[in-house]
């Protein structure tokens, strides 16, 4: 087995990546695509992430929009995007290795570019697809490193093009119930967010065997994980971050932690671990068969191993993170992320000038190969007025992925005729960087143990259009007297 932070290896992801054509255009400016219209999408990258897409286009959607081709290192996967088209009773998109990106773009002329391969990768098939006169959907993170970000800035402006950074948290009924709250004034202008994440033993250590335990590749769970939860709280408040300080650490999923445990190891990979019966970490990947196919057989084309060992010395990635946000509007960020946890989910206290909302979610594991079923998501939402007893909120809910999050979304991004979302949840390429930087500076003051601006890491990124907000100077009524004690 190759690892992952080598010369071959870093070849082999390099070629992952995914086209679409955008629904519609992001900007005011822009004109709406006429009502029944069907775009044309192409896809690169077509791994695990890619699946809602070609659901989506190949079922609710498919009135809407084609997926025409599919783009990727991996022959094997992109025989098993055809199986599923089958499946699915619609045509095969057109197979192409990443080597034909472009040839792709100009055989098809596609609408929009859908870009799902690795994290570091985003940009360059982000930029290509601009310059090739193309919209973009792009996964979270819209990319790893400043640089990356300042090109795919500067593509934009270049190209007149844009792209939608699909955010899903945004979109679920209880998130968006949040906002909604917030917008009403009813704990007034919002001081500061306490924000702590917690990633169980099933779902965090997943990130630690794939390839996003190569920070050169995923940004570490600072940008690709950790981007969701900036972005909840930039939109969320409707504001934007100007200065980071963090620090980080990974004491968890290391070698020392395997012999804790009692293991022997660590070893390569699951697959062929000598010590599988006795590590309650062990994946078994031929157990799943999407992930079977799209991996354990597919890996004799490029190498790749889904089910790296957990406690593998390489990785370099944290699993310990702590962060502090400033932002333009006078709010301040205190953040927390840990991948090791008893239980899945979030935490987050809004303290304002009338009061505090507090929103709490224990959430599924939504991990593929996870055995561990705990129900649906346990959602907690209250007020608490400054002065005055505090009232549970009934939570808004939804069916599907993401707590109802995704359906919404697809319909926000495929549908023409989806209605005007008054919560502005579509992000574009500015919500996007304004997330993915916050990141980006964390595991700079990881290395350098010093804040970070964000105005230094990038130039020209404007502020999203998004929700008015209570603001800092308006006037805030007395809170009722309380009799001292």
């Amino acid at each position: 087995m190759r690892d992952a932070d080598t010369p071959a290896r870093r070849d082999v992801i390099k070629g992952l990546a995914a086209g679409a054509a955008l629904a519609t255009a992001l900007d005011a400016n822009a004109a709406p695509a006429p009502a029944g219209a069907r775009r044309s999408y192409v896809s690169v990258g077509v791994g695990s992430r890619n699946r809602m897409y070609q659901d989506a286009l190949w079922g609710p959607h498919k009135a809407h929009g084609a997926l025409v081709a599919a783009c990727d290192t991996n022959p094997g996967r992109l025989d098993y995007v055809a199986r599923r088209a089958a499946q699915a009773g619609a045509p095969a998109p057109k197979p192409y290795l990443a080597v034909d990106f472009d040839r792709m773009l100009r055989d098809h002329k596609p609408d929009t570019v859908i870009v799902t391969p690795p994290d570091a990768f985003h940009d360059d098939y982000i930029v290509r697809a601009l310059d090739a006169g193309c919209d973009v959907i792009t996964e979270k993170p819209m990319t790893t490193t400043a640089a990356k970000a300042q090109r795919i800035l500067d593509a934009v402006k270049r190209s007149g093009r844009h792209i939608r950074v699909t955010f899903n948290y945004r979109y679920s009924p209880y998130r968006s119930q949040v906002k909604d709250l917030l917008m009403s004034g009813e704990i007034g202008d919002i001081l500061s967010v306490d924000f702590h994440w917690l990633l169980n033993t099933v779902h965090g250590a997943d990130y630690f065997r794939r390839w996003h335990s190569n920070k050169a590749i995923s940004g570490g769970l600072m940008v690709h994980k950790a981007t969701h939860h900036f972005d909840l709280v930039n939109w969320w408040l409707s504001d934007m971050p100007v200065s980071v300080n963090a620090t980080g650490k990974r004491e968890f999923y290391t070698p020392e932690m395997a012999r804790r445990f009692g293991l022997t190891g660590p070893h390569q990979r699951c697959h062929t671990c000598p010590e599988a019966a006795a590590c309650s970490f062990f994946f078994d990947l031929a157990e799943d068969p999407a992930l079977k196919a799209m991996y354990l057989d597919a890996e004799k084309y490029d190498g790749y191993h889904r089910d790296q060992c957990v406690w593998r010395p390489e990785i370099s990635i944290e699993d310990t993170m702590n962060v502090i946000v400033g932002y333009a509007g006078g709010t301040t960020l205190s953040y927390s992320l840990n991948a090791f946890n008893a239980w899945e989910g979030y935490t987050v206290a809004f303290n304002g000038t009338r009061g505090r909302l507090e929103h709490s979610v224990v959430e599924k594991a939504l991990v593929a190969g996870a055995t561990n079923d705990l129900g649906g998501d346990q959602i907690t939402t209250r007020i608490i007025p400054m002065r005055g007893p505090p009232r549970d909120i009934e939570p808004w809910t939804g069916a599907g992925g993401h707590g109802g999050g995704d359906g919404v979304m697809l319909a926000d991004i495929f549908d023409p005729a989806a209605p005007r979302d008054k919560l502005m949840r579509a992000a574009d390429e500015r919500g996007g960087a304004a997330s993915c930087l916050i990141g980006i500076a964390a595991d700079r003051c990881f290395e350098t143990g010093q804040p970070v601006r964000i105005a230094d890491l990038v130039t020209g990124l404007e502020r999203p259009v998004l929700p008015k907000m209570p603001g800092h100077g308006a006037r805030v009524p007395m809170p009722e007297r309380v009799k001292q004690v």
